[in-house]
């Protein structure tokens, strides 16, 4: 709570609006107990209303609010008031990656900084964070350590260069000791020197900041080439017809595993899976176009709106199947 604290800068003038559930860490530390511990208040609606949410924000003087990115995708969907406006002193994104394409979006609706942070249930919740301005807040990127010491470490433990990519490593007061009951989790979690292996992927850029490349388990390994899902997701929101998208391993017989990708068109756009793959081949690395595009309606999303790769690959290779019986 304090380091959610110190990096927002929360005091008793500040008020949340929560939307996340109190059954995920998200919602319980960052969307009520720092703001409780901070002096300051928050409004807890009977349930989560993008119809009502900017009412709501409104009437009752909020002035920040921390949601997961599906969440600020369906706010932007919904009219903000303008008389009066919103004032909003920062927005907080967290839980699963924010595209650059949303980041930037949320940012010229709400004329506020949009600050993307990292966490986990292991730490406490989080980890790093963009910081408030003036200091420098990145798309694309979630911040710096705040209230613990982060480092890119290779499979042997050894922490790597800056730029290189590795596994993001965590060490702090509010991260886990272990796990309970379970040694043979706790043996392989942590480091010699006692940072908590996270199992994403990342590297640190010029300025320190972290860029999380993807979950280890999830980077598709196509013939030898890993290829971060996170990286093609970005580059599929950013065609204007591409409203969702979400990259996933696939089997192939020849390279052992190729790329998919389900993606939600926005209302009224048309799009082939031709123009899609021309799309990524003009601007990435012909080895990373798409084999297979699963077009449809909805993202399977867990109850906390949060998009979880195996779950959308298996979701779509099953719809898949049923279509070829």
């Amino acid at each position: 709570m304090k380091n959610i604290q110190d990096t927002y800068n929360l005091t008793p003038e500040d008020r949340t609006m929560l939307v996340m559930p109190l059954f995920h860490v998200h919602g319980l530390l960052c969307g009520l107990l720092a703001p409780l511990f901070s002096g300051g208040s928050l409004i807890v609606p009977p349930k989560f209303s993008a119809t009502d949410f900017w009412r709501d924000f409104v009437g009752h003087k909020a002035n920040w609010y921390t949601a997961v990115p599906t969440i600020h995708q369906i706010l932007l969907k919904h009219p903000i008031p303008r008389n009066p406006s919103p004032n909003i002193r920062f927005v907080r994104s967290c839980s699963s990656p924010l595209s650059p394409t949303v980041f930037a979006a949320l940012e010229k609706a709400l004329g506020a900084p949009v600050l993307e942070a990292y966490a986990m249930t292991e730490a406490a919740h989080q980890m790093t964070s963009n910081p408030l301005p003036p200091a420098k807040r990145k798309p694309g990127a979630v911040g710096l350590g705040q209230g613990v010491e982060v480092r890119i470490l290779n499979d042997q433990g050894a922490e790597l260069p800056q730029g290189q990519e590795g596994e993001i490593c965590v060490k702090g007061d509010n991260v886990t000791a272990g796990y309970l009951n379970n040694e043979a989790a706790n043996a392989t979690a942590y480091t010699a020197d006692g940072f908590f292996r996270t199992g994403d992927q990342g590297r640190k850029d010029e300025d320190g900041y972290i860029v999380i490349t993807g979950r280890i388990k999830e980077l598709i390994n196509k013939g030898g080439e890993k290829i971060s899902p996170i990286e093609l997701d970005n580059v599929l929101t950013r065609n204007p017809a591409v409203a969702e998208a979400v990259s996933f391993a696939i089997p192939d017989d020849l390279y052992g595993q190729d790329i998919g990708v389900a993606v939600v068109l926005k209302n009224g756009a048309a799009l082939s899976p031709e123009d899609l793959r021309a799309w990524v081949a003009d601007k990435l690395a012909k080895f990373k176009v798409p084999k297979k595009v699963y077009f449809t309606d909805v993202m399977p999303k867990t109850a906390t709106g949060k998009i979880q790769r195996r779950i959308v690959a298996e979701t779509m290779q099953k719809q898949d199947t049923k279509a070829k019986l």
